[in-house]
């Protein structure tokens, strides 16, 4: 694997993604979901795992690349010797079918052109059979069909289980591929025309980002990580997931390797706030619809993530055909962690219908009597151990952001209503959660030596998470242990001007070997946080760190090593977006939650 994870831009059509490199390989997409199996999974093992690259005969890297305006259509330039070609790649939103489209245009002088497709279906793991059909290239493995027709037609024939290609193209000469999944037993969708797909598509992001509010600083970046954002959306019922890959390494080399195309109820106040803020009501109703549809049953059978749909079953397998990226094994498809205990997402989901109740989305008939639900069972529960917010492997602890969540839940719902009396409830009993929640959580989860709130009770051990206390409502920003715990934090967790999630790392303390690099998200809570406890220049400084560290196309990853250099984790992250995006908003002035 040549490609550093940060060498990968995103295409998408609001149903799946796709990964392309700077050599012009799409090495990651997954048909016709985002949580699908992938028929190009080079990004995970080698080319042979599946692949579809064009670009100049013998070129390396592209010279230059960027999204055209604020859209996702992708814009890569060679320079080489005997001329300039440009390649535009980009998935239409999908009437029938999920396409792919990628253009190539000379801009000056004449270039020689390759072109080789490997299909792989089934995680890289099935080889299609492929034939000819009315100028196509047709591959057909199980339920899997997938389409290939270029305009004009170019010449190809198979090599090594490959579809190759080679043609010349001069200035102002365009030659266009068009790449077409369908179930195998259904018949070919109706073909689309690349030329007026990419009118269209052009047209449909740049009126989607027009609705765009925000016009603070460092819009440009706010922007990009809300198309992100939208690129990270299940279109068809509004889900968002954490990211568009699995397995990417949080260590390279080592096995903190997870699938992340999934929603989690972690993201779920954040990425409300953040929609709402800066006006994607649409956007942010669906968000909201989806966690009510997701959530809804018994109270105690909330997960923490579930499916585009709301999936509840997402079991976790190893696929130890694929060697990982860079190595780093095993390659998993599916996320066990859908069945830990982890508090603080009742909390999420209560203070995230009420951030939407309080910007004006309408109500749902059951959605109140649902949060009832969740906090009586939620009282009931508060006082156990759980395996927290970071999915730690090892055993329950009493986290301290469990609890301040489960705090956040009472004391929304005190709110709620003391804002409509008209509301069914006893407020009273939700004062006396709140009061107690409160009391022990600074009772045990807070060392007076060390003037600092802990990771969990009774632990020595600090948490990234600690940081989010003052924004939540929990303590003022101005209390001396909210003062002093973003001191230790950035002090004990802080790494290379970066922020770590939590102290010690190891088989015994979170049940995995190895470490991590830096987590993005909690270095986006340290600014924050510095910015609340008045130390807003201090916070300004980290957040243009923070926004240096994107690639060159505006992404972000879930982690970063500053002694490599390197982005490391899922890729994109909503996550690292959604914190960039609540950042920029809090150091322009502009609030993003209830």
């Amino acid at each position: 694997m040549t490609q550093r994870i940060e060498d990968y831009a995103l295409i998408g059509d609001l149903q799946t993604a796709a990964l392309v490199g700077m050599n012009g390989s799409i090495d990651w997409l997954c048909l016709p979901r985002f949580d699908s199996a992938p028929c190009f999974a080079a990004l995970l093992g080698d080319e042979d795992n599946g692949h579809w690259q064009i670009a100049p005969t013998g070129a390396g890297n592209c010279t230059r690349r960027g999204y055209l305006g604020d859209s996702l259509v992708l814009e890569s330039v060679w320079e080489t010797r005997t001329g300039t070609v440009k390649i535009t790649d980009f998935m239409p939103q999908r009437d029938v079918a999920p396409d792919i489209v990628r253009i190539v245009e000379g801009v000056s002088g004449s270039v020689d052109m390759s072109a080789t497709l490997r299909l792989r279906f089934d995680f890289g793991s099935i080889v299609p059979w492929m034939r000819r059909s009315d100028g196509h290239r047709v591959a057909v493995a199980g339920p899997d069909s997938v389409w290939l027709r270029s305009e004009p037609e170019v010449r190809t024939w198979g090599q090594h289980f490959s579809t190759r290609s080679s043609f010349t193209v001069g200035e102002g000469e365009k030659v266009a591929f068009v790449l077409t999944w369908h179930p195998s037993h259904e018949p070919r969708p109706p073909l689309v025309d690349p030329y007026e797909s990419l009118r269209h598509s052009l047209e449909d992001w740049e009126s989607w980002a027009g609705h765009c509010q925000y016009k603070g600083p460092h819009r440009a970046a706010v922007m990009r990580s809300l198309i992100t954002l939208k690129a990270l959306t299940y279109g068809p019922t509004g889900g968002i997931v954490a990211a568009p890959t699995t397995s990417l390494p949080e260590d390279l080399g080592g096995v903190r390797n997870w699938d992340y195309r999934y929603c989690w109820l972690r993201d779920s106040t954040l990425v409300l706030g953040a929609l709402l803020s800066v006006g994607y009501q649409d956007e942010a109703a669906a968000w909201r619809d989806w966690l009510l549809r997701a959530v809804a049953g018994d109270p105690a059978d909330l997960q923490i993530m579930y499916g585009l749909a709301g999936e509840r079953r997402l079991p976790e397998t190893e696929l130890p055909w694929l060697s990982g990226y860079a190595g780093s094994t095993p390659v998993r498809a599916g996320n066990s962690a859908v069945d830990q205990l982890q508090l603080d997402v009742y909390g999420e989901v209560i203070d995230s219908l009420h951030v939407a109740r309080t910007a004006g989305i309408a109500a749902t008939p059951h959605a109140w009597s649902l949060e009832l639900s969740l906090l009586g069972f939620l009282e009931s529960k508060w006082r156990e151990p759980d395996e927290g917010l970071w999915e730690v492997r090892g055993p329950r602890r009493h986290f301290v952001h469990s609890k301040v969540m489960a705090w956040v839940a009472a004391d929304r719902a005190v709110r709620t209503l003391e804002a409509d009396p008209s509301l069914s409830g006893d407020a009273r009993r939700w004062r006396i959660m709140r009061d107690e929640v409160h009391q022990e959580v600074c009772e045990k989860g807070y060392d007076p030596v060390r003037n600092t709130f802990t990771q969990s009770y009774g632990s020595s051990e600090l948490d990234a998470a600690t940081l989010l206390i003052p924004r939540v409502g929990f303590l003022p920003p101005d209390d001396p242990r909210v003062v002093g715990t973003v001191d230790a934090v950035r002090a004990e967790l802080g790494h290379e001007g970066l922020v770590r999630r939590y102290t010690a790392q190891g088989p015994e303390l979170d049940g995995l070997p190895g470490g991590e690099g830096t987590f993005l998200v909690c270095s986006f809570w340290m600014a924050d946080a510095l910015h609340m406890t008045g130390r807003t220049e201090e916070a300004e400084e980290l957040f243009e760190r923070l926004l240096s560290l994107r690639n060159d196309v505006g992404l972000l990853a879930e982690e970063y090593d500053p002694v490599a250099g390197r982005q490391l984790g899922n890729y994109p992250q909503a996550f690292s977006h959604i914190g960039l995006v609540v950042t920029a908003l809090t150091l322009a002035g502009i609030g993003t939650a209830g």
